[in-house]
């Protein structure tokens, strides 16, 4: 297989560092330092983090159904595309990069949509303690996800969403709730 015929989700993948570090914020988003993530979840500190919500012209969210194996919530539904910057890489930059990583989606103009803290615990005796900047987009094509980061994806009409958010709030993530209750509006405008 030539290099030319390689997804580039799977070309990324390849060069993720085995350790990923994401950066310690205080709740200004100001950097305080580094850590490995997993410890970071395990000890539930504040870091950065970014997420992504894409809709299509006619107003659906595109939504991913994480894989099973993810380190925490697998399986379950959220949003677009959720991630960590890099140590030195602007949260707008991490999110096109992401977003090209995890779904096979390029859209260059995203737009900040708001930012939000949260800290849940999320299984498995980790905490999600994060400085979330959500970023969203419109989009009309076709996505290719990396299975090892979704299993499913689909494009879903936000009232549909809604009624199942309130209806069966587990099979969600408890970031996309927290979005969802805080700043549906944003989400869908």
């Amino acid at each position: 297989m030539s290099a030319l015929s390689i997804p580039l989700h799977v070309v990324a993948a390849r060069r993720r560092p085995r350790l990923e570090q994401v950066v310690l914020v205080d709740e200004q988003d100001r950097p305080l330092g580094l850590m490995e993530k997993l410890a970071a979840h395990r000890e539930g500190r504040l870091h950065r983090a970014l997420s992504v919500v894409l809709r299509s012209p006619d107003g659906r969210l595109l939504m991913q159904r994480r894989a099973s194996g993810k380190y925490h919530s697998g399986g379950v539904w959220t949003n677009t595309c959720c991630s960590h910057p890099r140590p030195g890489e602007a949260a707008a930059e991490a999110a096109v990069r992401r977003l090209r990583e995890e779904m096979g989606i390029s859209v260059p103009g995203l737009s900040k949509l708001f930012e939000t803290i949260y800290r849940a615990p999320v299984g498995r005796g980790l905490v999600e303690h994060e400085y979330v900047h959500v970023f969203g987009g419109v989009w009309n094509g076709a996505c290719t996800p990396d299975p090892e980061e979704v299993e499913d994806s689909a494009w879903m009409d936000p009232a549909g969403l809604r009624s199942d958010l309130a209806a069966r709030p587990e099979h969600d993530s408890v970031w996309f709730r927290q979005y969802a209750e805080l700043f549906w509006d944003r989400m869908i405008a």
